[in-house]
C-alpha cells in the first residue's frame, strides 16, 4: 500500500467510527491542486540537468495552504500528496486557521553545491509563484531544507512581486522576519504532548527511557529538550547507524561527536562511559527499532515501522515526530500488542503551530519573545491533546483514530458551512 493510500485508509477508518458525512470524506480524498515542474540546473562543471519539483495543495477550507518543502532523492508525487493531506489534518487537530499543502524537489542536496541549491530553489519558486503567497499558500522548511532555503524563496518571490513579501514562507531566519522558537518548535511541541501522556500514566520523566531514530534537526532537538527536562535518552541513530548507551547519553556531547566523526554510530568512547560498568555499543537502525525502552521516537522518514518489523518492537510507546513513519498494517499489529502510538498529526504539530505564529507576527510586524512563543505553543498543544484524549475515550479507539476524528470533526464543520468548498 502506498503512502497516500495508507493516509486515505486512516481517514476512512476514522470516518467510519465517527460516522462522518460521506460527502466530506470524498472531498478530503482528493487534493485540490497538484503541480509537477521540471527545473533546469546548470552544474558548476557547466553541464545542465533537469530535476523534478512538486507542490500539492490539498485543501484550504480552513485557511491558506500550509506545508513544507523537502529536498530528498526519493521525493515523488505519491509522497507529496500524502504529506499534503496529513498537513490538512494536522492543522485541523491543533485548531489552526490553515489548510494543508506540501512540496519537494527530487534531489540529494549533499550532491549539490550551495550555489547549485540556490539556483534550483529560485527556479522552483519561479515555476510555482502563481500558486503561492502569504494569503494563498505558505511553504516552510522540511527534510533537508532550512532557514537559508526559506530566505532564498522569500527573496525570489519578493523580486517577482517587486515588493517585500517575506510572509510567503515561514521558518525564515529571525533577522529576516522569522520567529524565535521556530527551529525547535516541532520537538518542543512534541515534548508538551509526551509530558501530558506520561502524566496520564503517572510516570516521571527520570524513569522514562527514550530511544530516538533520526538525529537530524527534529530528532536532535527532541533528544536535547527531553534530556534537559529529565528524560533518560538511551539510544539515538542517524542514516549511518546508531549508538546505544544503556546508562543514558548526553545529546549535546553526541552531536559534537557526530559533527566530528560523521555519524553517531562512531561515538561511544570513554567520554560516553563515565562510570564503571557503563557500556555503549554501535547498533544498526533496524536493531535500534527493536530496543527495549519506554518511548521510541521516530524522527526520520516515513514507513519505518511496517508489518515486517512491528512484532519485534519492544517500546511501550511509539511517538511519531516524523510524518508517516508507521504503516497502517503495522498500526494494526501494534494495537493488538497494546503498544501506544502517538500519531504524527498530533505529535509533530508544534512546527506548523509556530509557523502560524510566524505568519501572525509577519502580518502585525510585531515580534514576540521566546517565552511568549513557548507559552502560546504549550497552550495549543495541551488543548489538542485534551481533545484527542477525550475522543479516544469516547470512541474506545487508538490515539491515531482519535486524532483523525478530532481533525475530521473540525473539517466537516467548515466544509459543510462553506458548501464543501
Amino acid at each position: 500500500m502506498s503512502f497516500f493510500e495508507n493516509t486515505l485508509k486512516n481517514i476512512a477508518e476514522a470516518a467510519k467510527i465517527m460516522k462522518l458525512d460521506a460527502k466530506v470524506e470524498v472531498v478530503l480524498q482528493h487534493p485540490k491542486r497538484v503541480l509537477e515542474v521540471s527545473i533546469p540546473v546548470e552544474r558548476d562543471n557547466g553541464q545542465v540537468e533537469v530535476v523534478q519539483g512538486f507542490r500539492v495543495q490539498h485543501n484550504d477550507a480552513a485557511g491558506p495552504y500550509k506545508g513544507g518543502v523537502r529536498f530528498h532523492e526519493d521525493v515523488n508525487m505519491d509522497e507529496v500528496k500524502a504529506l499534503a493531506t496529513l498537513m490538512t489534518l494536522k492543522c485541523a487537530v491543533v485548531n489552526l486557521p490553515l489548510g494543508g499543502a506540501k512540496g519537494g524537489i527530487a534531489i540529494d542536496p549533499v550532491a549539490y553545491s550551495p550555489k547549485e541549491l540556490e539556483q534550483i530553489t529560485r527556479r522552483y519558486v519561479r515555476l510555482i509563484e502563481p500558486f503561492i503567497g502569504p494569503e494563498t499558500d505558505v511553504p516552510a522548511p522540511d527534510v533537508n531544507t532550512d532557514a537559508q532555503v526559506m530566505a532564498w524563496i522569500a527573496d525570489e518571490y519578493s523580486k517577482l512581486k517587486e515588493k517585500n513579501m517575506w510572509g510567503v514562507v515561514t521558518g525564515k531566519p529571525v533577522s529576516f522576519g522569522g520567529s524565535v522558537g521556530r527551529d525547535d518548535a516541532t520537538s518542543q511541541g512534541g515534548m508538551f504532548i509526551l509530558d501530558e501522556l506520561m502524566r496520564s500514566f503517572g510516570k516521571e520523566a527520570k524513569n522514562t527511557r527514550v530511544v530516538i531514530q533520526g538525529f537530524g534537526n527534529a530528532g536532535a532537538n527532541m533528544a536535547n529538550i527531553l534530556y534537559l527536562n529529565g528524560y533518560n535518552i538511551i539510544a539515538v541513530s542517524d542514516s549511518k547507524g546508531g549508538l546505544y548507551c544503556e546508562h543514558g547519553l548526553d545529546p549535546l556531547a553526541t552531536m559534537k561527536c557526530k559533527v566530528k566523526s560523521g555519524s553517531v554510530a562512531d561515538c561511544g568512547g570513554e567520554e560516553f562511559q563515565p562510570k564503571a560498568g557503563d557500556s555503549c555499543k554501535r547498533v544498526s537502525n533496524e536493531e535500534l527499532l527493536r530496543l527495549d525502552c519506554d518511548v521510541l521516537v521516530l524522527a526520520a522518514l516515513e514507513n519505518q515501522i511496517t508489518e515486517k518489523n512491528a512484532n519485534e518492537v519492544q517500546a511501550k510507546i511509539i511517538f511519531e515526530l516524523a510524518n508517516g513513519p508507521t504503516t497502517i498494517e503495522a498500526d494494526e499489529i501494534l494495537a493488538k500488542r497494546n503498544i501506544i502510538v502517538i500519531p504524527d498529526i498530533l505529535a509533530n504539530a508544534g512546527g506548523v503551530t509556530v509557523s502560524y505564529f510566524e505568519m501572525v507576527q509577519n502580518k502585525q510586524n510585531y515580534y514576540w519573545d521566546s517565552q511568549e512563543v513557548a507559552d502560546k505553543l504549550k497552550k495549543v498543544m495541551v488543548a489538542a491533546w485534551e481533545n484527542v484524549a477525550k475522543n479516544r475515550e469516547k470512541y474506545a479507539c487508538t490515539y491515531r483514530q482519535a486524532a483523525f476524528i478530532t481533525a475530521l470533526y473540525r473539517l466537516s464543520d467548515i466544509l459543510t458551512l462553506r458548501g464543501l468548498s
